[in-house]
């Protein structure tokens, strides 16, 4: 079992629970946390037996942002963030949001209290935020004379219209919850996001983890490219799911009313 100085992991029932934790520092990103987030976000990948990702903060915050006094103050430290062997591949800033759509489940981000600067490209990474309604978001990089570059922009281009992103981006402004619900940056709220997180999770469990898999993949490879490859896509992954011994189970469980437990996700999602 792998020891996390900087994260809490749990899991229960096929439902794994990251937790940020730096509790006593609001959860701030260090040269370690970027490290154990990229190390268990990758090793989630790899595994055909879980079924959802919950991200979350201990303590009562995601994530202040960056530890600028840990990283910012080290430039040898910023550039093995920011390092990579070409310019399109992603460093472990970008990875630590990236990866997060890569894992063939789906991964619900939990926000309360503050989501700041790193935190919040972190989120973005997820496939649903859920938050609560008086949480403090923000984008806050241009604050310190930066663009946002923890790939954020990856979803945050899915997610608002461009003069929103920019007007966010631009301004580094707080907002609440409820003000991002508004925008559309996050899917729900919840008083209690944590708990509701985890009944949306046990749902998501009760369907094929294949066509799961599918779905995520399809929409993330499609939702920018042209209708042609959209159509091609639906039905390689149509293809695949039918011959898949997961599709039959859950015919099975459609005609009989049955809960036969479905099988680990194939690999190729």
């Amino acid at each position: 079992m792998t020891h996390w100085q900087r994260l809490k992991v749990t899991e229960n029932d096929g439902i794994v629970t990251v937790s940020l934790n730096r509790p006593e520092k609001l959860n701030a990103l260090d040269v370690l946390m970027f490290q154990e987030l990229d190390k268990v976000s990758r090793a989630l990948r790899q595994r055909k037996d879980i079924r959802a990702v919950i991200l979350t903060g201990e303590g009562g915050n995601f994530s202040s942002g960056l530890d600028v006094q840990s990283v910012a103050t080290s430039p040898a430290k910023v550039l093995g963030i920011l390092k990579k062997w070409l310019p399109g591949n992603a460093n472990l800033a970008q990875r630590v949001s990236r990866n997060w759509r890569k894992i063939p489940v789906p991964v619900i981000a939990v926000i309360e209290g503050r989501c700041l600067g790193g935190g919040m490209q972190i989120v973005l990474g997820a496939d649903f935020r859920l938050v609560t309604p008086d949480a403090e978001l923000s984008i806050m990089e241009v604050r310190w004379g930066l663009v946002p570059d923890m790939a954020g922009l990856l979803s945050l281009r899915e997610l608002v219209a461009k003069d929103v992103a920019m007007k966010l981006t631009m301004t580094g402004e707080i907002f609440t919850g409820t003000q991002a619900k508004h925008m559309g940056l996050v899917t729900e709220i919840h008083e209690a996001p944590l708990a509701a997180a985890e009944a949306f999770a046990r749902q998501i469990t009760q369907a094929s983890p294949d066509a799961i898999a599918a779905i995520k993949s399809t929409t993330n490879q499609c939702w920018t490219r042209s209708e042609r490859y959209l159509l091609a896509r639906e039905t390689l992954s149509q293809i695949r799911l039918i011959l898949g011994k997961n599709f039959r189970i859950a015919s099975h469980r459609q005609r009989k009313k049955s809960d036969k437990a479905y099988q680990n996700r194939q690999s190729f999602w």
